[in-house]
């Protein structure tokens, strides 16, 4: 019996994952330092300034358009 293309191909990245061995390590650092860019630093980096100086989302909605139609 023929697998489907999806299978197929899920299985060609299950076994191609399973038999590394450096590899994985690297993954891992990999994802690691997406966590630290796109987690770590947008709390710390990148604050919700639409949030802290306005109350309301009709504040918010008329400063960007204001902005954005400048």
């Amino acid at each position: 019996m023929k697998k489907s293309l999806i299978h197929r191909i899920f299985y060609f990245y299950y076994d191609g994952f399973r038999s590394m061995t450096v590899g994985k390590k690297l993954w891992v650092i990999i994802l690691i330092k997406l966590f630290i860019i796109f987690i770590i630093l947008k709390i710390f980096f990148f604050p919700d300034l639409l949030k802290k100086n306005f109350s309301s989302d009709k504040e918010r909605g008329e400063y960007v358009l204001e902005n954005l139609s400048k």
